[in-house]
């Protein structure tokens, strides 16, 4: 009998981990599916590119710093320059981005309104390349989301073209950014109107102005969309606002998108915007004063037409000249005091009220000017110009910025000033009662010896000392409501250009179609790649000669490529191919081995295999034919009595076969049929039988065999799968060798765990694998040198490009036998 040990060519683990070296052979495999996939995303790739708009961007550079005004000076006390910028240009920054400052903006420059063309694959902004600009009536509403269709008939009229869909539209309101909805017939809208029209109608309200700079695009038709106004406000408000690193009060201001024309617009008008509010808020404090001398002026025009009105009644029927005789020096040094004591008292009002205020509130913009009361502290002036600042910045940013920590920043600062402030018009309040009894003890004095001239000199001096200062305190304030005017005009913003946003060509930053290539060839790669490696992954199919060794130690026999014919027939139709010299090897296999184990006489050898499909009929008949072929008698034997196979290719009938036989109907002779290859007959399986594993388990069965081996050189039994039924342990006991077909791609890892269990408990000996249908690299790309190269030189017959292996299995054989 044969051992199985003589057959262990390779050695072999078990392993069940990824199949790494199936893995690239497949990728190898698959280079027409990576071409594949890479034409294919690369087309993509370009029909992406092409459709995409241009980006460009563009940049503008801005200056904070601090602008002294020319007409401050320690005198006028209007103003108080509060050093540094560093903590400005933080606050620069944020209002940019600010969603208050971007409404303000996109509101001047109407950017809710979208000029576009149709261009050959997408709509196109064409801000500031139209021949005419929209002036809309902000405060009707404006067809919203629903292209509007201009087209200029001539440079006196244009038509206007709407289709409505719905029966009802959304309008947007832009003066308080609302909506409504309005009825409109459905259908397509068309009207001719004249340029510079006031347009009136229920869904729209504009005029169309012509801009005589484009006019060469006169002819072309024109989109116009009204867009909300908070989704473009909120796309606004992503312009990059970044303060440079060398020089701290220096920022650049950069946005990105598709219209040149409309970048520049908005990043100079942002600029500008900001100037003016950074002004405006600058002049607060002169604003502020004058405000308070215009309402405290109206006051005192009625307080002095009152005090005059009373001089020229008591003037009346008397002599002047007399009254005015010796009290006229009394009357001016009165005036004078009276005048002193009116600023007292005024300091003295203004602490109480500043006091008070920052006491009992939060908002400090209103503050008036320390000055209007006389008051020249510069502690005082710099606190309350520092908090009115503070204040108006803070009440600007509650709208749009949510940074709470900034907030506290802002509040921590005017509690400080505050606090100060309190301390000074604490220290100042003591000052200026010490003033105020040293005044009143003068004037005191002086009323006592004006008590001592004659009663009408005492009256008429009474209502001159009226008069005299209420002009007096008129023409005081008219002096600092001048001072006031002067300042706020001389105010420069802290804020100036220092390279404005301009198209001066370039700037194209996109789209990257580059990156796009990049990621086409690495999708197109990764396409194909993970699907062989989930293949690789999922596959449980025996590929390769390593994933027999790694499943089982059960030596292999031979391997056979693939076949190219239609029928089984290989062998006899094509003796000289390398399909036939792959079984020449197994015969001269199974014929070394056979002598070495000194089996004499007859030898009986069974293929079978685990499931239906692996090729078993196909080596059976083509192993029958090598071993016809080389002038021994040779028989096919078939045993699969449940479903016959091997008589189609012989062109016989399965009349009558080896089932007749163990029923006892027919006699040897009469079952076997000669076949047109030389040395072969063939036994049929015969009719199938309702109890196959019965017949095959009879004493006929052993006695068919016994009466085969007198009459032929090989039997071979061609069996039913192993993997299904039991009929082919029961023929092992007559074999002297079984042969395991496997075949490429068909044949489960898991179903030689069976034949081991089987072999390891002895119900199938002396077996060995054959590999079938193992195929070329152009499919698998393995590689791993078996083959049978013999050199035959006469042939003249290809090799029908079945060159799967390069080194003959009977020659590392023999090597592993020296």
């Amino acid at each position: 009998m044969l051992d199985t040990k003589d057959f262990n060519f390779f050695e072999s683990t078990t392993s069940n981990s990824f199949d790494f070296k199936s893995f690239l052979s497949r990728l190898i495999g698959f280079w027409k599916w990576f071409v594949l996939c890479l034409i294919i995303t690369y087309t993509l790739a370009y029909q992406v590119n092409i459709r995409k708009e241009k980006i460009y961007g563009m940049e503008s550079l801005i200056v904070v710093k601090d602008e002294n005004n020319p007409f401050f000076t320690s005198n006028t006390s209007l103003v108080f320059n509060w050093g540094g910028t560093s903590d400005k240009v933080q606050t620069v920054i944020t209002t940019l981005k600010s969603r208050s400052h971007n409404e303000d903006v996109v509101t001047k420059l109407q950017y809710y309104i979208s000029y576009l063309e149709q261009g050959k694959y997408n709509l196109v902004d064409v801000y500031g390349n139209t021949p005419f600009k929209l002036k809309i009536d902000d405060n009707k509403g404006q067809l919203s989301g629903i292209p509007v269709k201009i087209k200029l008939v001539n440079q006196n009229q244009f038509k206007l073209i709407i289709d409505f869909v719905n029966p009802m539209v959304s309008l947007n309101h832009y003066r308080d950014n609302t909506t409504s909805i309005v009825n409109v017939p459905v259908g397509k809208f068309e009207k001719i109107f004249n340029l510079n029209e006031e347009i009136n109608l229920p869904f729209l309200s504009f005029k169309v102005l012509l801009d005589l700079n484009n006019l060469n695009n006169i002819n072309k038709e024109y989109l116009i969309q009204f867009n909300d106004f908070n989704g473009t406000v909120g796309a606004y408000k992503n312009i990059s606002v970044e303060a440079d690193i060398k020089s701290g009060s220096v920022i650049k201001l950069a946005m990105a998108g598709t219209n040149k024309n409309r970048l520049v617009d908005y990043l100079n008008e942002t600029v500008i915007t900001l100037k003016e509010k950074q002004l405006e808020s600058k002049n607060q404090f002169a604003t502020n004063t004058i405000n308070f001398i215009d309402s405290t002026l109206v006051d005192i025009e009625n307080q002095i037409k009152i005090a005059e009105g009373e001089l020229k009644d008591f003037r009346k029927n008397k002599n002047i000249f007399e009254l005015e005789d010796g009290g006229s020096v009394l009357s001016d040094k009165l005036t004078s005091f009276d005048a002193e004591k009116d600023m007292l008292d005024r300091r003295m009002a203004y602490y109480n009220l500043l006091k008070g205020y920052l006491e009992k509130n939060n908002d400090y913009s209103k503050l008036p000017a320390p000055s209007v009361a006389g008051i020249e502290d510069p502690n005082v002036i710099g606190g309350v110009s520092k908090l009115i600042e503070l204040s108006t910045d803070r009440a600007k940013m509650a709208y749009s910025v949510k940074n709470a920590d900034m907030f506290k920043e802002f509040d921590m600062q005017m509690n400080a000033i505050k606090s100060v402030l309190l301390n000074n018009i604490a220290s100042s309040k003591t000052s200026l009662q010490l003033d105020m009894s040293t005044l009143e003890s003068k004037i005191a004095r002086l009323e006592s010896s004006l008590n001592q001239l004659p009663e009408q000199q005492q009256d008429y001096i009474k209502f001159t000392r009226n008069f005299n200062l209420k002009d007096k305190i008129y023409n005081t304030f008219l002096e600092k409501r001048s001072e006031a005017d002067i300042v706020r005009a001389a105010n420069l913003s802290d804020i100036d250009f220092i390279d404005p946003a301009k198209d001066v060509g370039g700037g194209l930053i996109g789209p990257k179609t580059g990156v796009n290539y990049i990621l086409a060839l690495l999708v197109g790669l990764a396409i194909p790649f993970l699907i062989v490696f989930v293949i690789t992954l999922l596959d449980n199919s025996i590929n390769t000669i390593e994933d027999i060794s790694k499943q089982t130690k059960i030596p292999i026999i031979g391997v056979i490529g693939n076949k190219t014919d239609l029928d089984n027939l290989a062998v006899f139709n094509r003796p000289k191919s390398t399909l036939s010299e792959s079984f020449r090897g197994i015969r001269s296999s199974l014929q070394f081995l056979y002598k070495k184990q000194k089996v004499q006489g007859s030898k009986c050898v069974m293929l079978t295999s685990s499931i239906s499909g692996e090729g078993k009929t196909f080596c059976t008949i083509n192993l029958a034919t090598v071993f016809a072929m080389s002038n021994k008698k040779t028989v096919i034997v078939g045993v699969d009595l449940r479903k016959p196979r091997i008589f189609n290719d012989f062109n016989i009938q399965n009349v009558i076969g080896t089932v007749n036989y163990l029923i006892g109907q027919k006699t040897l002779e009469e079952i076997t049929q000669k076949t047109n290859v030389p040395n072969l007959d063939v036994i049929t399986s015969g009719p199938v039988p309702p109890n196959p594993s019965e017949l095959v388990m009879s004493e006929a069965m052993a006695e068919l065999i016994e009466e085969l081996k007198l009459k032929y050189d090989y039997i071979i039994l061609d069996t039913p799968p192993v993997g299904l039924v039991s009929d082919a342990l029961e023929l092992a006991q007559f074999c002297d060798a079984t042969l395991f077909v496997v075949r490429q791609g068909v044949t489960k890892k898991g179903m030689l765990s069976i034949i081991n269990e089987k072999h390891k408990s002895g119900e199938l000996h002396n077996i060995s694998i054959i590999l079938n249908d193992f195929q070329n690299k152009a499919k698998y790309g393995y590689g791993y040198g078996y083959g049978y190269g013999y050199g035959y030189g006469a042939y003249s017959e290809e090799y029908n490009d079945e060159k799967v292996v390069k080194k003959s299995l009977w020659t590392n054989f023999l090597k592993r036998k020296k």
